[in-house]
């Protein structure tokens, strides 16, 4: 899995913020996919430049609100594309699977 994929994932299920989805990812998702604030506000930038999400317009003054994002169609579509891509699975080298 992959962080900008991680995303995708949390966007479709609820448009958020980046603090949201920073808090997200520390309930559920941080169990199996861990990623600091920075790395999400980071990733964010990244999706929303190549057009796979989006800021959602904000009703009033920009300063100081959050920006919600969500995923757009071509965000949508990547998604499908990177879950039916075939990958085969990692060996798992683990000493205590070995004991």
């Amino acid at each position: 899995m992959s962080l900008p994929h991680a995303i995708l994932t949390a966007l479709l299920e609820q448009p958020s913020s980046g603090l949201e989805l920073t808090r997200r990812f520390d309930r559920s998702i941080g169990f199996f996919w861990s990623a600091t604030h920075q790395q999400i506000y980071r990733e964010l930038g990244r999706l929303e430049t190549t057009g796979l999400i989006r800021a959602l317009p904000q009703a009033g003054p920009v300063r100081g609100q959050k920006k919600e994002y969500e995923v757009l169609p071509a965000g949508r579509a990547e998604l499908a594309r990177w879950t039916a891509a075939a990958e085969d699975p990692r060996p798992i080298r683990d000493p205590l699977l070995l004991r």
